[in-house]
């Protein structure tokens, strides 16, 4: 049995971008179904303040103050946001578990995505509150725990559905595997 130590320094190596596109979608709809359960129960909110803080983010602050309790149109754009920046951080998150081969384990790819995933939620939550206020209304651990959950679920599924040998893009192509 060969033990192989894996250095964690920066590299050259890009990551698969059809395994974090993909990763980034299906984080982003764990997030945001296990962000609306979470919410509903730590905090009783309407499940619409999520979908209008998030809207918010494009549409103003209107979005918060619309007087129907559904709007099909504040979700729309919710969704294209969410998920525009569920797949962008999930690209990030992918560039960095390449440039630092941190997909050498499952269990270092899970600490770096739960890392990954508190950095977001800290940004979202304390740092982006100047430009959105809002924000600050759902600092909970709840939110946070979602965050966390995004994280390891983008990062474990980025490294389940890399494909290296579009990494390496020819390196190798007069070896045999």
């Amino acid at each position: 049995m060969e033990l192989h130590l894996h250095s964690h320094h920066f590299t050259h190596r890009m990551p698969d971008w059809r395994a974090a596109v993909l990763a980034g979608v299906v984080a982003g709809a764990v997030f945001l179904v296990l962000g609306a359960f979470l919410m509903a129960i730590v905090t009783g909110q309407d499940p619409m303040v999520q979908p209008r803080m998030i809207a918010a983010i494009i549409l103003g602050r209107g979005a918060l103050q619309s007087p129907e309790s559904f709007s099909l149109g504040i979700v729309l754009v919710a969704f294209v946001v969410h998920f525009a920046l569920a797949i962008l951080f999930t690209v990030i998150l992918s560039l960095i578990i390449a440039s630092f081969s941190l997909d050498s384990s499952l269990a270092m790819a899970s600490v770096v995505g739960i890392a990954f995933g508190l950095a977001v939620y800290l940004i979202n939550f304390y740092g982006l509150t100047s430009l959105f206020p809002w924000f600050a209304e759902a600092r909970n651990w709840a939110a946070a725990l979602a965050h966390m959950v995004f994280g390891v679920v983008a990062a474990d599924l980025y490294m389940r559905w890399e494909r290296r040998d579009v990494q390496s893009s020819g390196a190798d192509s007069g070896s045999m595997g």
